[in-house]
């Protein structure tokens, strides 16, 4: 008799899916993702492949039920089916008795519901990993369930791991469900004709250095210190060594580290066998404007930029199914995401978040903008999994800021503090710094002041002009009032209260504007206007400003402002002042940010 797995879509001319042919894809494909990960595994690796297989092979077994292929082959009509088809599986593996058996068990018991807390589980006593509303039938029915398993299935090759010692389970979990997650789900795609039709890319490290290496040579070589500075940083982490698996990058906004750690990753991709690229970055707004650069410089001939370089966002779009697929679960060579994205990802105890993990095992991945990447309170945690994925896993990491934050070397966050190499060394960084003061000088306006103080002073100071704000209440306030008071003409507004079609067009815009001051400089139509901001743009992005202001925050704030203005010295030196707002019934200040303000205005005097 054959037996079911997934039942047909008769108004698109899908047959059914018979349960050997998904059980053994299954199994082969959860397998093969396993290795491919495994191979960069120092200790899990073959421990790995056992566990996805096995609960490939055992993940759908209760579907064998008689009332569960009644409703599988079209005999009675039902929207799901009627006996909880996970538990079986789960207790054939629970009855095996070895480590892996149960970690199989545990993934497979996830496939659905999620990882879910081992102490809870545990709590449990006998019903350990099981579903309580189907133990009693599943103790009833395992021995046929499992007869016809065999008779379908065969004899498929008996896997037993070394004898590995696992003592923190909880990233290897969330690999080995990706593993299987990801084949389950794949196969189930194969079979509804949604998969992709063709296979990613390949890394290609050297060659992409190469290509790299002409892009920024074709930038120009012009003579100026600015330039000079990023060819520097560039040469440097280049040919920066790579074997410690994590490192710093401290260099200052403006000197080029889009290109600069990627060249450095690209080295040790090379150099350790890497497989793919992550870069990470706080904001959407970032992303695309790295993910241009990237595929300007990576993309080699006869490839889709788009299956080479990918944007994973909630905005991003493809030019094609395989587009899509490849940047979801993270396939294509180079995978440029949000911090939100990626962090999420990790800490995720859910199949669709979790499917495309396995595929960070053996990458290279830059944490740009670090600063801003996540909340300080849930640094301590990250750190755990990154160091697991770096000593584990293969991966080597970099963190990138003009402004870092070097939460590891403090006892609060990592225990015992750490020192990380640094990709900029000392005297370079020095030198760095030297020009820094050259191209801004910061300064802080004492008093606070109202819209109309601040309207006025306005005046004073030169442009374009970049002024942030704490909240998005007082950015539209501001906004509204230079409108009111100057026209429409002399004011941008940006901030996450507009939709992210808005803030892009807006940005656009700003952009442009931009441009045809540095142009034509000496007419004040282009220079006399200011861009009224939240912390949006605050980080990253390549703008420059002439003159720059920030309400009262942190330090790593106001540096970071730093970067949008005077970018690549095009101004001489150009101001950048920080100020505290008075609060009233339309400027209300942000309550999370009065701590930093006092401690931001002492750093700065």
């Amino acid at each position: 008799m054959s037996y079911l797995a997934h039942s047909a879509r008769l108004d698109r001319g899908i047959p059914v899916q018979e349960y050997r042919e998904h059980v053994v894809e299954t199994r082969r494909r959860a397998q093969e993702n396993a290795a491919k990960a495994g191979h960069y595994a120092t200790k899990y690796g073959r421990l790995l492949e056992v566990v996805a297989a096995l609960a490939g092979e055992f993940h759908d077994m209760g579907k064998l039920d008689d009332d569960n292929q009644a409703v599988l082959n079209g005999s009675v009509s039902a929207k799901r089916l009627p006996v909880r088809h996970v538990d079986a599986g789960v207790a054939h593996l629970l009855s095996l008795g070895e480590q892996w058996h149960q970690l199989a068990a545990f993934v497979s018991y996830a496939h659905h519901i999620g990882l879910q807390s081992f102490s809870a589980e545990v709590n449990k006593g006998d019903q350990f990993l099981r579903d309580e509303k189907t133990v009693a039938l599943t103790k009833e029915r395992l021995h046929q369930y499992f007869d016809r398993h065999c008779q379908g299935i065969g004899e498929l090759d008996v896997m037993a791991p070394n004898n590995i010692e696992l003592p923190q389970p909880q990233l290897f979990l969330r690999m080995a469900l990706s593993c299987m997650v990801d084949a389950d789900h794949g196969d189930t795609a194969r079979h509804y004709g949604e998969a992709a039709q063709c296979e990613p890319y390949p890394l290609r490290p050297l060659e992409r250095a190469k290509a790299l290496d002409q892009y920024v040579s074709s930038l120009g070589n012009d003579a100026d210190d600015r330039a000079k500075a990023r060819q520097a940083v560039y040469e440097t982490c280049r040919g920066a060594d790579t074997k410690p698996a994590l490192y710093a990058c401290d260099s200052p906004v403006g000197t080029g580290k889009t290109t600069a750690v990627m060249a450095h990753m690209l080295k040790a991709a090379h150099d350790k066998g890497l497989r793919r690229m992550f870069v990470v970055l706080p904001y959407t707004n970032i992303i695309s404007q790295s993910v241009d650069v990237y595929r300007k410089a990576l993309v080699l001939d006869g490839e889709k930029t788009d299956e080479v370089v990918v944007a994973h966002h909630h905005r991003a779009e493809f030019s094609s199914p395989d587009a899509r697929q490849f940047t979801a679960l993270w396939q294509a060579p180079i995978v440029v995401t949000t911090a939100v994205q990626f962090f999420e990802t990790l800490a995720s105890n859910q199949p669709a978040a979790l499917r495309k993990l396995h595929n960070l095992a053996g990458s290279a991945v830059f944490i740009d903008e670090a600063h801003a990447a996540l909340p300080a309170h849930l640094w301590p945690q990250t750190w755990r999994w990154l160091q697991e994925l770096a000593q584990d896993w293969g991966c080597h990491f970099v963190f990138g800021s003009g402004s870092l934050t070097r939460f590891w070397e403090l006892p609060d966050f990592v225990d015992p503090p750490v020192k990380l190499p640094e990709l900029v060394t000392g005297k370079m960084r020095t030198s760095l710094v030297g020009n820094e003061k050259q191209r801004v000088m910061y300064k802080h306006k004492p008093d606070a002041i109202n819209v109309n103080d601040l309207l006025a002073w306005l005046q004073e100071l030169k442009g374009p002009r970049l002024l942030i704000v704490n909240t998005v209440q007082s950015a539209a306030v501001i906004a509204k009032s230079i409108q009111a008071a100057d026209g429409k003409g002399k004011v941008e507004h940006l901030s996450t209260a507009l939709m992210p079609l808005d803030r892009e067009r807006t940005l656009a815009r700003v952009k442009v504007r931009l441009w045809q001051h540095q142009d034509r400089p000496g007419e004040a139509e282009f220079a006399d206007w200011t861009l009224v901001a939240t912390s949006c743009v605050e980080a990253g992005v390549d703008l420059s400003f002439r003159t720059g202001l920030r309400e009262s925050a942190s330090l790593v704030s106001l540096i970071q402002v730093g970067g949008r203005v005077n970018r690549h010295q095009e101004f001489g030196q150009s101001e950048v002042w920080t100020f505290t707002l008075q609060e009233t019934d339309m400027l209300r200040l942000h309550p999370g940010l009065q701590s930093l303000i006092k401690g931001s205005r002492n750093d700065v005097r």
